[in-house]
C-alpha cells in the first residue's frame, strides 16, 4: 500500500497492522486487524501528524521518504500519547534533528514518563494555531476522548480534522483508505462500533463536548487514528457517535442481546426458546454464546439495544464465571439503565440467580424476571422459556411506545 492524498498537500503515510492479536492487550483484532493513521502536512513548513507504534518504524519511514526527506520535519503533533500513537517518537526526534513536538500541556509530563523527552516540546492550548506557510494547524482539546490529555488537530485551509481516537475504528486497510473508495462502509461503521463501545463509551458527556466545539467547525474530511478515513460523508461518522453517546444518556431502542453460557447443555436448550418468544413478540434478538463470542463483540450489542437476558447455569454457588467477567467489562463500563431477565440451569443448590440480582442492583438494571430450573430441560421449562421471551420482549415495547 502507498500513500494517498486525501486533500491538497496532506497525505496519509500510515500503518496497518494485521499481527497484533489484541488492541490494548485485550480487544480482540486477529481477524481485522487496525490500521495506525500518520498524516504529513506540506506548506513551506512540514508537520507530522500522528505516528504509530514502534515496531512500525521502517513502514513508516518508507511511506514519509516517499514524500520527502524524513530529517526535514518541522513538526510532530501528539494528539495522544498511548503508545500505539507515540512508540516511534525517539527515533523520529534522532532522525529529525529540528523537528519540534506539539502537544497539549497535559502530554509534556507523559512525554517524560513514557520516552524521557523533555527537550523541544511545545505545548499548545486549546483554540491556538500554528502557521505552516499554505497550511494552519489549529489545536482542539478533547480531554477524556480517551485520555485526559488527548486533543485533535484541525487543518484550516482544507477542512481536514485529524481527530486522533474519536471517530476511529477497528479493521486494517482492504485498499480503500476513505469512504469515497471503500465498498465495505458497513464493517467500518460495524468497527467503529466496537472501537466506541470498548475504548470510548466511558465518556459520552466528553463526546458530546467534542461534537459541540466541531459544530462551527467546517469539517471537510475526518482523518482519525485508526481506521477508515471520512472525506466525501464525514457527517455520517458524527452523526453516528452523537446517535451513540446519546444512548449512555438517554437509553438505546428496545431489542435484546442474550448471551449464555453451558457447562453440558442444559441451559443451551432454553435459548432457542426465549430467542423464538422475543422474536414472535416483534422484537430483534441477538444470541451470543460465551465461550464463542469474546465481550468485545458482545458489548456494542448490550449498549445499543435495551433488553439484556441471561442465560447461565449455577457454577459453585454464583454465576457461570465467563458471564461473570462480561458483567464486570459492562460495570466498567458503565451500561446501565437496562432490563434483564434471567434463566439457567442448577444441580444441587441455585446461586446465579442471586448473583445476577446483585448485578443488576450495581449496574442500576430493572429486574424484570428469571426461570432457574434443576438438572435437564423438560417440555413444560422450554414452553415457559418461550413465554419469558415473549413477555420480556413485550415489556420493553411498551416501554419504548
Amino acid at each position: 500500500m502507498s500513500t494517498l492524498e486525501i486533500a491538497k498537500g496532506i497525505d496519509w503515510v500510515g500503518v496497518n497492522d494485521r499481527v497484533t492479536p489484541r488492541f490494548e492487550g485485550m480487544w480482540p483484532i486477529e481477524a481485522e486487524g487496525i490500521s495506525y493513521n500518520a498524516y504529513l502536512v506540506r506548506g513551506e513548513r512540514m508537520a507530522l501528524v500522528d505516528a504509530a507504534k514502534d515496531w512500525t518504524l521502517d513502514t513508516l519511514l518508507l511511506r514519509l521518504g516517499s514524500l520527502v526527506d524524513p530529517a526535514k520535519l518541522d513538526y510532530i503533533v501528539v494528539n495522544h500519547m498511548e503508545p500505539d500513537h507515540t512508540g516511534v517518537l525517539r527515533a523520529l526526534l534522532r532522525i529529525a534533528p529540528k523537528a519540534q513536538l506539539l502537544c497539549s500541556k497535559r502530554a509534556v509530563k507523559m512525554l517524560a514518563a513514557y520516552y524521557g523527552i523533555a527537550e523541544r516540546i511545545r505545548p499548545v492550548a486549546d483554540g491556538e494555531e500554528i502557521d505552516l506557510g499554505g497550511k494552519r494547524l489549529r489545536f482542539v482539546d478533547a480531554p477524556m476522548l480517551h485520555w485526559p490529555e488527548t486533543m485533535m488537530t484541525f487543518e484550516t485551509t482544507q477542512g481536514v480534522l485529524f481527530s486522533c481516537d474519536v471517530f476511529g475504528s477497528y479493521g486494517a486497510f482492504q485498499g480503500a483508505l476513505c469512504d469515497d473508495r471503500c465498498r465495505r462502509l458497513d464493517f467500518y461503521e460495524r468497527e467503529a462500533l466496537r472501537y466506541y463501545v470498548n475504548i470510548v463509551s466511558l465518556f459520552p458527556k466528553a463526546v458530546l463536548k467534542a461534537l459541540g466545539k466541531l459544530e462551527t467547525v467546517p469539517v471537510r474530511v475526518i482523518a482519525p487514528s485508526h481506521g477508515l478515513i471520512w472525506r466525501q460523508s464525514p457527517r455520517r461518522i458524527i452523526e453516528l457517535y452523537r446517535r451513540w453517546a446519546g444512548y449512555a444518556l438517554e437509553g438505546p431502542p428496545a431489542g435484546v442481546t442474550l448471551v449464555y453460557g453451558t457447562m453440558y447443555g442444559n441451559t443451551e436448550k432454553v435459548v432457542d426458546a426465549v430467542a423464538t418468544g422475543v422474536s414472535k413478540a416483534g422484537l430483534p434478538v441477538e444470541v451470543f454464546d460465551i465461550n464463542r463470542h469474546h465481550p468485545s463483540y458482545i458489548l456494542p450489542a448490550i449498549y445499543t439495544q435495551r433488553g439484556v437476558v441471561i442465560a447461565a447455569p449455577t457454577y459453585e454457588g454464583g454465576l457461570f464465571p465467563p458471564v461473570a467477567h462480561l458483567l464486570d467489562l459492562v460495570e466498567r463500563k458503565h451500561i446501565a439503565g437496562r432490563r434483564v431477565a434471567y434463566l439457567g440451569s442448577y444441580g444441587w443448590g441455585g446461586g446465579a440467580l442471586r448473583e445476577v440480582k446483585r448485578w443488576a442492583e450495581r449496574l442500576k438494571w430493572v429486574m424484570e424476571e428469571s426461570l432457574a430450573f434443576r438438572g435437564g430441560t423438560t417440555p413444560e421449562i422450554i414452553e415457559a422459556a418461550e413465554a419469558l421471551g415473549r413477555r420480556f420482549a413485550q415489556t420493553l415495547s411498551e416501554e419504548a411506545a
